[in-house]
């Protein structure tokens, strides 16, 4: 027999990626930032541990900044295997490597590997490192792109059959095990580190805050 908490609490995860993927695709950045602080405040799945969400005043942001929304190219790479491991009971996530985001930033040449997940439904991933990391911003990095959890809308514009995409910087935001240590999350490779500072997007969260 099916724990119904158990049930219920995967019909909330339904409920929670639903809703993420609605906030991205909201007109305004400022309209997107606003619905994350109230699912963090207000859902059962946020990744703020329940007995603090009463104190929860918002997440800290870098202000927008045009600058970091950039044009980039997408070059095809040869599908090769990486294997990320999540450090929790997730265990071992599959991807592969199908190109590298090329893009300049300040001035700078820079790129990102895009990852696809290997399991059914695919998901491309994009999550990085850089100069910020664990000063500004959470040292495990920030998630760009990751399409398995509808968060591609915004941060990522595309046409069909061209390699020409729009990536938004505004929109990197933590992954989970930032807010918490019970969770354990997929972080960015080597190759994903830059060597400029990105202060766009989430800063370092502290209940403090």
């Amino acid at each position: 027999m099916v724990d119904p908490a158990l049930a219920h609490g995967h019909l909330d995860l339904v409920d929670w990626r639903r809703q993420v993927g609605d906030a991205y695709r909201l007109p305004t950045l400022e309209g997107w930032r606003g619905a994350r602080d109230r699912l963090f405040a207000e859902h059962p799945c946020s990744p703020i541990p329940a007995a603090a969400r009463t104190a929860f005043r918002g997440l800290r942001w870098f202000p927008a900044d045009p600058a970091y929304r950039v044009p980039a190219r997408l070059v095809g790479s040869d599908g090769a295997e990486l294997d990320i491991d999540t450090g929790g009971p997730d265990g071992v996530v599959h991807y592969r490597r199908i190109g590298a985001l090329h893009f300049a930033l300040g001035g700078e040449p820079c790129s990102l590997g895009v990852l696809a997940m290997a399991g059914y439904g695919g998901g491309l991933f994009v999550p990085f490192r850089d100069a910020t990391s664990g000063r500004e911003t959470y040292g495990g990095g920030r998630y760009l792109i990751d399409t398995v959890k509808n968060t591609d809308g915004g941060c990522l514009e595309v046409t069909t059959g061209s390699d020409r995409v729009i990536i938004d910087f505004n929109y990197a935001y933590h992954p989970s095990c930032h807010y918490d240590a019970a969770w354990a999350c997929p972080l960015a490779p080597p190759e994903n580190r830059l060597g400029v500072a990105v202060r766009a997007g989430e800063r370092t969260y502290s209940p403090e805050d």
